[in-house]
């Protein structure tokens, strides 16, 4: 038999488990859910499930039940929103929805009581943006974005070798950002391809980059000026270059049976129940042609930025490259920081196994050199910076995400939890970015959106 203090202490813990409800169940949610039926299960408890697709949610449902062996939680359309949140007595809400609806979950969660946890990006455009601003401040919940890049040993090391001193005050910055065909075309079947859905690559994609420098740098974007626009994938390019055999979507068309552009969700159990077997409710098609019609988001972006620091950044995001990865250089008043590193392919929600032979393709060749980091001192000679090496999703940063979101608690010495200041410093570059694409012009920060100190 338990003693009175065992007994209290369960009860203790079970009283400090906060409620979590997930809304929009799309593949990305599926990191918060195993996360809280697995490693976490101690801290938090899944309560419910909010997802315009019945199909989808009921999806879930049977594979956890199937796998982890965990009973089914309510479901609830986004109409029920607010009675899912009263009857599940929800502490906190997880946004992994479309992105132009983040702002409606995370502002309806806060007037709720409730704190929210979203993906990036925090939201799409500058109204959302400050609607969730004052929001916040109007409510004074919480609101963390999940900037997982951030928690990557590799990223963190640059941080703390630019936190040192080491190439003193920063006053440039050099960033190239590649996509290739298999990683960069996804963006362009499913619904990132129209910009109101998205914010297009330079909001739902960059905001991950545009964090990290934010954050690399101490400081926040100023003025933005750049150029974007399609010049590689739609239909119009792909005429120019003399194809000629063109397709809608992929399932069901004798066209896509041997393009390597096309995926086949009918061939994989997880996107065929996650997506080919739900759409007969919302219409959402996954397996759109990359070449076809009605894609508003650009592929290659060029963009100039200046910080309250005073220092600059010019960045390039191309999203139809042979290789992934980024470089990155930042120049100092004493010396001088290289980053370079080739990741790997996938598209969202699948594994290597998706009957893509471009996936097989693009296995990384043989001695391909690793991740580093190279620090040049002026006067002095270049060192190699060494890093913890991790696995796991976007360079490790993952599972140390994870276990800030449920467990926290741990020193952060590098600031490295993401607020809700955060989340619209990083969405504010790729914002005018893409308004200075439409005027031509220099855009400030200011002009958009009222950001608290």
């Amino acid at each position: 038999m338990a003693s009175k203090k065992t007994v209290k202490n369960r009860t203790t813990r079970q009283a400090r488990k906060k409620r979590y409800a997930v809304v929009g169940l799309g593949g990305r949610s599926a990191m918060y859910t195993r996360a809280l039926y697995g490693d976490y299960k101690a801290h938090g408890q899944l309560v419910g499930f909010c997802d315009i697709n019945q199909t989808r949610m009921d999806h879930w449902n049977a594979l956890y039940a199937e796998q982890l062996k965990v009973k089914p939680v309510p479901t609830y359309k986004p109409e029920d929103f607010d009675r899912m949140i009263r009857e599940q007595k929800v502490d906190a809400v997880i946004v992994t929805s479309m992105d132009r609806t983040h702002h409606r979950y995370i502002i309806r969660a806060m007037e709720l009581g409730c704190d929210a946890i979203t993906e990036k990006p925090m939201t799409v455009d500058a109204r959302k943006c400050q609607a969730i601003l004052d929001t916040q401040k109007r409510t004074g919940r919480r609101l963390t974005v999940t900037f997982n890049y951030r928690y990557s040993p590799r990223n963190s090391r640059v941080r703390e070798v630019i936190q040192s001193g080491a190439i003193g005050r920063v006053l440039s910055v050099h960033f190239e950002w590649l996509l290739d065909t298999v990683h960069g075309a996804d963006y362009f079947r499913r619904w990132h391809r129209d910009k109101r859905n998205s914010g297009g690559l330079m909001v739902h994609k960059a905001t991950h980059h545009f964090d990290l420098v934010n954050w690399w740098i101490d400081s926040h974007p100023e003025v933005v000026f750049g150029f974007g626009d399609l010049v590689f994938y739609g239909r119009e390019n792909a005429e120019e270059r003399g194809e000629t055999r063109f397709y809608h979507r992929c399932h069901g068309s004798t066209y896509a049976e041997n393009d390597p552009w096309a995926i086949h969700l009918a061939k994989n159990p997880k996107q065929k129940g996650l997506y080919l077997d739900a759409e007969h409710e919302d219409g959402y098609y996954r397996d759109m042609s990359v070449f076809g019609h009605y894609i508003s988001i650009e592929d290659d972006m060029a963009v100039l930025v200046r910080y309250r620091s005073g220092a600059t950044m010019s960045y390039h995001l191309t999203a139809y490259s042979p290789w992934e990865g980024y470089r990155v250089m930042f120049n100092g008043t004493r010396g001088r920081l290289e980053v370079f590193c080739e990741e790997k392919s996938y598209v969202s929600g699948a594994k290597n196994d998706f009957n893509m032979p471009e996936l097989r393709q693009l296995e990384p060749i043989e001695n391909i050199e690793r991740p580093h980091i190279v620090l040049r001192p002026l006067w002095g000679k270049p060192v190699n910076v060494p890093y913890e090496q991790a696995r796991g999703g976007h360079g490790g940063g993952d599972v140390r995400l994870l276990h800030d979101l449920f467990v926290g608690g741990r020193k952060d010495p590098l600031k490295t939890a993401a607020s809700h200041i955060d989340g619209a410093m990083s969405i504010m570059t790729g914002i005018c970015a893409n308004e200075s694409f439409k005027r031509g012009l220099p855009v400030r920060v200011d002009e958009l959106v009222r950001i608290p100190e």
